[in-house]
């Protein structure tokens, strides 16, 4: 029928006429499949190896879920499932939907239909997994994105599709958090506005400032319009609304948002669709990833961003400028989830070993460093003149160094707690100098808070009446004190340098580790983005 090799540059106007094909094909039935064993028998050797799978269609006693003349149900509803695949940038050839309808046209046997049945249950499962929680592993990407994915079990997930409505469950397979909608949405319209030959010219001049006017504003302008951020107009003048446009660009793409177009805005509203297709791309895998329930009360730490903000069914309750690691490769931050547990005020700070190795060791073993104390296993003070640090180095040091509470601690007055192998946690800070900058990578690792007293208030609101009054009367009471959480918050340490905001706008962050680069790299060499798309 040329079918197979129409299907070659499928698009979504063929998708109907690939339905009505699963929906017609003509196979045994189930309780026909009881009458034929060399189907169960064939189905049972080519599912023997997984073992998932093999007790799924043994409770079954064998029966098809795919094949049958009682499937087409929920065969029309994967094969269009598979046809759509690349909107959500999966591997449509991990899935191979051509040689998979090609299979159903050329079934002969039911050694075949054995065989086939098998395969598509295989199709099935790894296009569930790929869409529920990712196509990629993150922690073969980057030793950072310490994330545990959340895959689907597969038993689960066939008894899932046979107990509902196919289409929605394969459907709801997708994250569910608004989030993922809304990149969706994005991704469209970017790709939209690249075959229609982009965001027009770009903007040649390095800084143009209100009440200028000519061809450089005209191409401002132009590109603004093209993006969305101008309404239509033929003025060449830099006027308020050219201003309040390029004030709105700046927001959403992480820059002051002082009306002038100098050369970092400049060099953004350059950036070019396909570039910023490849950040939603990127965004939408990490959406994946973390398709797991974020908590009525969560605390969101988007590192790009430099924001923590704690967020409440959904809607930001409280955000506040964060400083986080530098871009070495020993300092940055790492991306996981956990649980926060309680406050520690008036801490002291135990210096990690690599901190000891790479900023005080020199000046511990020449008598400097004097704001930290050399303390044993069981926490007591060791005099400096009874260590011979020339028998030791930082990796083989028997002894703990510690800064104890005070108002230069590096800790500041307060962090906040949610143990993990990382020594991770946020905190306070007395480096207040270090908020005023733009790209906050100065940590070694930690996220430091510009407001946190504010956020230990805002936390505190909910098993306190006077969170303020808490706060401080434990604060005053001694050195190294504890306020733990009745109802443990969810904390969500996030890489995102595309994300969009509750109107639907897209934001944009610099790939400041360079995470989302290996990414996508990762996802072109996977098949779920196009190589020359890539390039």
């Amino acid at each position: 029928m040329g079918f197979i090799k129409a299907l070659a540059n499928f698009t979504l106007q063929r998708l109907a006429p690939v339905v009505l094909l699963a929906l017609c094909l003509t196979l045994e039935s189930p309780a026909q499949a009881q009458e034929f064993p060399a189907f169960r028998a064939a189905l049972a050797e080519h599912v023997a190896e997984d073992a998932d799978i093999a007790e799924f269609y043994r409770s079954r006693d064998f029966a098809s879920l795919w094949t049958g003349a009682d499937d087409a149900g929920r065969r029309g509803a994967l094969i269009s499932a598979l046809a759509r695949a690349p909107e959500h940038g999966l591997p449509a050839s991990r899935y191979d939907l051509p040689a998979l309808l090609a299979s159903f046209e050329a079934v002969k046997s039911d050694q075949e239909r054995g065989a086939l049945e098998a395969r598509v249950t295989q199709v099935f499962l790894q296009y569930a997994r790929d869409l529920h929680s990712g196509v990629l592993e993150p922690g073969q990407i980057d030793r950072n994105i310490v994330r545990i994915l959340p895959r689907p079990d597969p038993a689960e997930l066939l008894s899932g599709l046979i107990a509902g409505n196919p289409v929605s469950f394969l459907r709801n397979l997708a994250p569910q958090a608004p989030e993922y909608a809304r990149l969706l949405r994005a991704r469209q319209r970017l790709e939209a506005v690249i075959e229609a030959g982009g965001w027009r010219a770009q903007v040649l001049d390095d800084r143009i400032a209100p009440g200028t006017s000519g061809q450089a504003v005209v191409s401002l302008r132009n590109r603004l319009i093209a993006m969305g951020y101008l309404e239509r107009t033929a003025s060449a003048s830099y006027d308020h609304a050219l201003q309040a446009a390029v004030m709105r660009f700046q927001q959403n793409h992480g820059l002051e948002a002082d009306g002038v177009a100098g050369p970092d805005t400049i060099r953004a509203i350059n950036v070019p669709a396909e570039e910023r297709l490849r950040a939603v791309l990127v965004a939408m895998e990490r959406e994946r990833w973390l398709n797991i329930p974020r908590g009525d009360r969560h605390i969101w730490v988007n590192l790009t961003d430099f924001t923590s903000q704690i967020v409440d069914h959904d809607r930001v309750t409280f955000e506040t400028v964060s400083v986080v690691g530098a871009q070495s490769s020993d300092r940055q931050t790492p991306e996981f989830s956990d649980h926060m547990r309680y406050l520690e005020l008036n801490p002291d700070w135990t210096v990690p070993r690599s901190i000891i190795a790479r900023s005080y060791w020199g000046a511990l073993q020449t008598g400097g460093a004097r704001h930290l104390q050399i303390v044993d296993a069981r926490g007591r003070v060791v005099p400096r003149d009874m260590i011979n640090f020339a028998a030791y180095t930082p990796a083989n040091f028997p002894f703990n160094v510690r800064q104890p509470p005070g108002p230069s601690n590096a800790l500041g007055e307060v962090k906040f707690m949610f143990p993990n192998p990382y020594a991770i946690y946020l905190h306070d800070s007395p480096e207040r100098h270090l908020f005023s900058t733009r790209v906050r990578t100065h940590s070694a690792g930690c996220i430091r808070l510009n407001d946190p007293r504010d956020f230990a208030y805002e936390l505190l609101s909910r098993q306190s009446d006077d969170p303020r009054a808490l706060y401080h009367r434990v604060l005053n009471s001694g050195p190294l004190q504890r306020i733990y959480l009745e109802d443990p918050v969810p904390v969500h340490l996030v890489y995102r340098t595309a994300f969009t905001n509750v109107r639907g706008e897209l934001n944009f962050r610099d790939d400041m580790y360079g995470r989302d680069a290996r990414i996508y790299d990762a996802l072109v060499r996977a098949g779920a983005i196009a190589a020359e798309q890539g390039s």
